[in-house]
């Protein structure tokens, strides 16, 4: 009897220690580019259970949004508190979230169109081989997914339409799809610049607005993203997102694409959270 009682107090304390686990964030991590020639931070999420295993995890990318940092997930958003309900529900998969700062010298994802400022190649070509072999991630499509919000909902689609080869998923959340149209792109970046040619232009603009990439994706690419778009109805990007809806149904590629009563905060986009990690966590488990 005494045997049976101190198995049962000690799996009591294991189940009670497994459960009262937590993740742990890192936010002021730092990487030296060579590429962007500056010091680069990025936040880092670990899972509840990275420090007592030896086990490799998925990995999700999580952009912030213009006027916040690698920060603005883990203050506003709470991605602690979040993912780790998340993981102890049992609705998102352990993994890791690797949120970069995209809010320092210039903003946002991408090269410029001068080739000044290359963001684009120092995400895939620096920070993504550098937190894929410090931290144990499984670096392979299927365990790889990216998401993020209003500039970072933008990211998520130009990366994930750039590079399908490296993504399982995607979720843009009340994305910036960039400029609807070429003049429009001319009067907000370019002003009165007569630097580039028309063709120049034209390519830059095709290549940074998900409307177009949508027209111009591959048959064989249909199926390559599982895509999950959340815009709220009150929200001042509703029509690009409402444009890439339309343009994937006439495209016939498979997306889900969500309508909430809400606006573009982050009220609306901690309420996303943990739809996006149940999401990816399909597509980590093979569904």
């Amino acid at each position: 009897m005494k045997k049976i009682t101190f198995t049962l107090i000690t799996f009591l304390i294991a189940s009670v220690s497994i459960f009262s686990q937590h993740g742990k964030v890192f936010d002021n991590l730092v990487l030296t580019s060579k590429i962007l020639k500056s010091e680069r931070k990025f936040a880092i999420y670990l899972p509840p259970d990275y420090e007592s295993s030896q086990r490799s995890y998925p990995v999700l990318y999580l952009l912030h949004g213009m006027g916040d940092d690698q920060t603005g997930w883990v203050q506003f958003g709470e991605v602690l508190r979040i993912t780790d309900q998340a993981i102890k529900s049992g609705k998102a998969t352990p993994m890791i979230i690797v949120m970069p700062d995209a809010n320092t010298g210039q903003v946002g994802y991408f090269n410029s169109i001068k080739g000044d400022w290359r963001y684009e190649d120092f995400f895939f070509e620096e920070l993504m081989p550098f937190v894929e072999k410090t931290y144990r991630i499984k670096g392979e499509k299927r365990y790889r997914a990216v998401a993020g919000l209003s500039m970072g909902g933008g990211g998520s689609f130009m990366y994930a339409l750039h590079h399908p080869e490296l993504f399982s998923s995607a979720c843009p959340l009340s994305a910036y799809v960039g400029p609807l149209t070429i003049d429009e792109f001319k009067s907000r970046f370019l002003k009165n610049s007569n630097e580039f040619t028309e063709k120049q232009i034209e390519e830059y603009f095709n290549r940074h607005n998900a409307i177009s990439l949508v027209n111009q994706l591959p048959e064989d690419q249909i199926n390559a993203i599982r895509w999950f778009i959340d815009c709220g109805d009150d929200d001042f990007l509703f029509e690009g997102n409402s444009l890439v809806h339309i343009a994937m149904r006439k495209k016939n590629i498979p997306h889900e694409y969500r309508v909430r009563d809400g606006a573009h905060n982050w009220t609306y986009w901690r309420a996303s959270l943990p739809v996006v990690l149940e999401f990816v966590s399909d597509a980590f488990h093979q569904y």
